[in-house]
This record gives structure tokens, C-alpha cells and sequence, in this order.
């Protein structure tokens, strides 16, 4: 067994979920609901099928997201894995809908951030083993940190 890196290559600005679902189905159910979730989402799918011919399989309502999904999955090339770019929206608009799609196993990050995925290859195959999100912590927060914590809260609408 080897272990290997794979970064996730993205605009800054893009959110990303990565996960983990069990069946070829989970490219149609999760586009479903991720246009039932938000009215006019950009977004694009990709999944690695894991039996059969073992393609990457896509979908999304933004091609060059599209296009982005399928060759971040492909540099994964990890079983059943996903991974979905959003345009402008975050993930926490849409997560709640995709961890209850029936294929959905479980989610490995949600992340604008820089991401490395950790990955193990034996003879068989691929898979995750975890992710690094971001950076390592620098600092406790202080009275002023928590401030900007709250505001930024608030100027995304998310605490009123």
C-alpha cells in the first residue's frame, strides 16, 4: 500500500463538497437535488464508478464546472467518490439535501479552502483516507476575533 496527495485544483473562489456515496445512480439523484435545493444553482458533478468500466461519471448545470468536477475526480480516481464546485452559493445551502440522497455514504469536506486529499492506493484501487482543509490553526481568538466572526455571520445573512 502507498499513500499519496491529491490537491484539489480550483479557483479561489469556488466552493467544493467532497464525498462518498454506492451506487452509479448518485449522478442523477444528486444533480435532482441540487436544482430542487436552489433555484438556478451553478454547479458541477462528477463520481467515480468503481465496477464495470470505472468512468468518471458527470453532470451540472455549468459546463465548465463540469469540466472542473470531472478532472478533479479523475486526478482522485477513488471509489465512489464525488466531488461537486458550486457558483455562488455555499455549502451549507445545499449539504443537508445531499447527505440525505439514499447513496450518499458520507461527506469528507465542504471547503472553499485550499484542500489535500489523503489518499491510499493498493493493487485494487483507491481511497480516502481523510482530507487537510485549509491551514493549521495560528492563534486562539481573542475579543476582536470574535467580533469579525459575528459580523462576517451577519453580512452573509446567516445570524441576524
Amino acid at each position: 500500500m502507498e499513500f499519496k496527495t491529491v490537491k484539489i485544483e480550483k479557483p479561489e473562489e469556488l466552493n467544493f463538497i467532497l464525498g462518498q456515496a454506492h451506487f452509479i445512480k448518485t449522478v442523477e439523484d444528486l444533480h435532482e437535488t441540487l436544482v430542487s435545493a436552489v433555484p438556478g444553482i451553478k454547479f458541477g458533478l462528477a463520481f467515480c464508478e468503481s465496477s464495470g468500466p470505472c468512468l468518471v461519471r458527470a453532470s451540472g448545470t455549468d459546463p465548465g464546472l463540469v469540466e472542473l468536477a470531472k478532472k478533479n475526480a479523475f486526478a482522485l480516481s477513488a471509489g465512489h467518490v464525488f466531488i461537486i464546485f458550486l457558483r455562488d452559493v455555499f455549502p451549507i445551502n445545499v449539504l443537508n439535501a445531499i447527505k440525505s440522497v439514499q447513496e450518499v455514504c458520507s461527506i469528507y469536506c465542504a471547503s472553499a479552502n485550499p484542500v489535500e486529499v489523503v489518499l491510499a492506493e493498493t493493487e485494487q484501487g483507491r481511497g480516502i483516507m481523510g482530507v487537510v482543509d485549509g491551514f493549521m490553526s495560528k492563534g486562539i481568538e481573542k475579543d476582536k476575533d470574535v467580533a469579525a466572526r459575528k459580523d462576517l455571520l451577519r453580512r452573509f445573512g446567516y445570524k441576524s
